[in-house]
């Protein structure tokens, strides 16, 4: 092709080939590519999220609570489940590929001049980010949602040197290999994104990671603000929704739904409020919060967010759950939306889960998929685990799936390469009340909605 002439297809596949020509680069080469692209929305109001479970609900909590106060939001995410242009919001619509295209040649002249002068072409990350902004910019956005890629200290969207907060959701093991094999070293890098005089906003659930957040806000000089499970009260969680009441003077009389069954959303629902009432305070509006309190209740029990304990018709439910702690939470949601069906049909006891549900799971090699296996195995005796393979190159073969599950449950472990297989299996093996769950990988989600998005119906294969 003729450099600089592009079709969308085109554009989307060379963003796809980045990673094989370029690495991760330092926080200098981001800033420097912004800057060549004339730091675009740096006056915006910028939301910083970083966290290994957790940030991009919050990020989505943020969206609707700002939308809800009629500011043009934008927020940029990942990864994406089936279109690049998912990573890239306004007002809770993707770009479209009129826009991605525009936005990205302007981006491809810069990397291109930046490789030329032997500085690097921006990495994949970098690359999208770069867009990301350059879109907001274009689109005059009055706040940024920048949820972080991996890390926080070194992630390129550490680049925005003065967002208006930051947050931090629940830190668990995952990239072990970059980040660090404890808590507390892999919550060093997630408090990175830590400026002075930035407050910072962190679920306070973790002693380790706790205790390293307050540590670096107080060397930082950023006012910090832990919350706790003490901050709500959980009402009730089933597979349709959660709901929960805030203990503090605002809105202790307001009950929040949300359309998610995963009990670990409340905690992201408070991160989300607290730092909308930080925003309205310093934007002096304090006086307003409380009677906001509904109007944001409202707009988050409308929220939409794909791949987190996602319905899919009566009985299949999708979670991107990919590490050891996401599994805990998976786990736990599990077990209150059982116990709550369980108590609405009258059931006596609390109702154990009685090997009903399928799994049908999948895995990247570079997580700690024998640690979720094992722990799956132990919290959620399902009546069959179904193990497939992602389309990735760094995807874990079926049957060594297969042999982990082996060695961890005595209940049926099938292998079935194609995920068209793995969920008429799923089906076929399901109790006429049983449910099936998609989890250990985004991968795997994003590949269900693809196929079902291509006309497949899951009750069919």
């Amino acid at each position: 092709m003729i450099k600089g002439q592009f079709t969308y297809e085109e554009a989307a596949a060379y963003i796809e080939r980045i990673p094989k020509f370029t690495k991760k680069h330092p926080l200098w080469h981001t800033r420097e590519f912004l800057h060549r692209l004339s730091d675009p929305a740096m006056d915006a109001r910028i939301i910083h999220v970083a966290g290994t479970n957790g940030k991009g609900s919050v990020c989505a909590y943020l969206q609707a609570i700002l939308m809800a106060e009629g500011k043009k939001t934008g927020f940029f995410t990942s990864p994406h489940l089936v279109s690049v242009n998912e990573r890239i919001r306004i007002n809770n619509q993707q770009i479209s590929d009129e826009r991605f295209l525009e936005i990205f040649k302007e981006v491809e002249e810069v990397a291109g001049q930046m490789e030329e002068e032997g500085l690097g072409h921006p990495s994949y990350f970098e690359f999208l980010f770069g867009m990301g902004m350059l879109t907001f910019a274009r689109e005059k956005v009055d706040y940024i949602i920048l949820e972080t890629g991996l890390g926080g200290r070194l992630d390129a969207t550490n680049a925005v040197e003065h967002p208006a907060a930051c947050v931090i959701t629940s830190i668990s093991l995952d990239h072990t290999d970059i980040l660090g094999d404890t808590i507390e070293k892999i919550a060093a890098e997630k408090a990175g994104i830590l400026k002075k005089d930035v407050p910072v906003f962190f679920d306070g659930s973790c002693k380790k990671s706790s205790d390293v957040i307050r540590k670096t806000a107080e060397v930082v000089g950023a006012p910090c603000r832990e919350i706790s499970k003490n901050a709500y009260e959980i009402r009730e969680v089933d597979w349709k929704h959660i709901a929960f009441s805030r203990v503090n003077a605002y809105d202790k009389d307001v009950i929040y739904e949300i359309p998610l069954c995963g009990c670990y959303q409340a905690m992201n629902v408070e991160l989300a409020l607290e730092t909308a009432e930080y925003l309205m305070e310093a934007a002096g509006r304090k006086q307003e919060i409380k009677e906001r309190s509904r109007v944001w209740a409202e707009a988050l029990a409308g929220i939409t967010w794909e791949g987190r304990m996602e319905r899919i018709g009566d009985h299949m439910i999708l979670d991107g759950a990919h590490n050891p702690g996401a599994i805990a939470a998976f786990a736990e949601s599990v077990r209150e939306a059982e116990k709550s069906a369980a108590v609405s049909q009258e059931a006596p006891g609390t109702k154990e889960l009685e090997g009903d549900p399928v799994i049908v799971f999948s895995a990247v090699a570079d997580k700690k998929y024998e640690e979720m296996i094992q722990d799956l195995c132990t919290q959620i005796p399902a009546r069959c685990y179904v193990v497939t393979e992602i389309e990735d190159k760094r995807r874990v073969p079926a049957e060594e799936l297969k042999a982990v599950f082996e060695r961890y449950t005595d209940r049926p472990v099938l292998e079935r390469k194609e995920l068209k297989d793995a969920l008429r299996t799923a089906e076929q093996n399901r109790s006429k009340e049983g449910k099936i769950y998609c989890l250990g990988s985004l991968y795997l989600v994003g590949m269900v909605k693809k196929l079902l998005a291509g006309g497949g119906n899951h009750a069919e294969f």
